[in-house]
């Protein structure tokens, strides 16, 4: 019986051990769960951050530490993490995504917060563009930015994308390197970030960047909070170069009251909500990762701590 131990927060743990229990067993696999095996017994770790500093030296026989969470920046950063390491794709990240932004996407597109917050009467009649007359650039193309471009080329807009390294995708006018990354900037009206969190990707969005976006443009960032240069985002948004910023992550979370993001009309704040794992549907992706490595299989979404993601 494989033995696999749980790092995750105690509130999380009666959501998340039926779960798990429920989906080994569907895939055949014995395996005893708990939180207290010792260490130096354990087959596999699951974990999830949040629940203080963890040493995973003592884990000299675990063949794979399985993530629930799609971000890897607050356990790669861990020297002790000497064991194979897989993040969580799937397991309702992605469609939480896709719902998230393009439903973000479709309210500035159509104008809608002159409706839905509008105090007194009015007849405000502008017409939107059709969609197709919509630019709309997506930093990042792994799984989460992929999904994003194909819902929204399936409505019809003008999508752009970029990445570090060359990737095709239907419909999807896609750049990459650095010099794509100027030519990506000027085709995004609305500007959805979906890049991870590494030193490369750290400030991505400074003063220079958002200068290159096209002026009145929207900024969508579900991604990572490090993309953004805070600071940089106020000024372009004080100045009128950048209509609007709708956040759902920060550098500091919870976002601090004091933060000016709070009270600034050109942004939207909601609380890290855009994607977040399902455990009936995360659950499955771990058993399948542990049926894998027991299998002699490849194990899926492998992490290389060199790149960061």
């Amino acid at each position: 019986m494989l033995r696999v131990q749980l790092l995750l927060k105690p509130a999380a743990l009666p959501v998340w051990t039926p779960a798990l229990e429920a989906a080994l067993e569907e895939a055949g696999i014995e395996a005893a769960l708990a939180t207290d095996h010792a260490p130096e017994t354990v087959d596999y770790v699951i974990y999830a951050p949040g629940g203080g500093p963890v040493d995973l030296s003592p884990y000299t026989s675990t063949k794979l530490v399985q993530g629930l969470w799609a971000g890897v920046e607050s356990i790669i950063e861990n020297r002790s993490l000497t064991q194979p390491y897989a993040r969580m794709v799937g397991g309702g990240l992605t469609e939480g995504m896709v719902e998230w932004v393009t439903g973000h996407v479709l309210r500035h597109h159509l104008g809608m917060d002159r409706y839905i917050t509008a105090k007194d009467p009015h007849w405000d009649q502008r017409v939107p563009p059709l969609a197709a007359d919509r630019g709309v650039t997506i930093l990042g193309l792994g799984v989460l930015g992929a999904a994003c471009a194909a819902a929204l080329v399936t409505l019809g807009f003008r999508v752009s994308g970029w990445s570090r390294r060359e990737k095709a995708l239907p419909g999807v006018n896609c750049h990459h390197g650095e010099a794509g990354l100027s030519a990506a900037l000027v085709e995004a009206e609305i500007l959805v970030l979906l890049l991870p969190a590494t030193p490369v990707t750290t400030d991505l969005m400074n003063a220079d960047t958002l200068a290159a976006l096209p002026r009145g443009a929207v900024i969508l960032n579900p991604g990572r909070g490090a993309l953004i240069n805070e600071d940089a985002l106020l000024a372009a948004l004080e100045r009128g170069h950048i209509a609007h910023a709708t956040l759902d992550t920060f550098k500091t979370e919870p976002l601090p009251a004091a933060h000016p993001f709070w009270t600034h009309p050109g942004v939207t704040i909601t609380p890290h909500i855009a994607s977040e794992t399902r455990p009936d549907a995360a659950a499955r992706v771990v058993a399948e990762n542990i049926r894998r490595s027991e299998a002699g299989e490849p194990v899926l979404h492998l992490v290389d701590r060199t790149r960061g993601y």
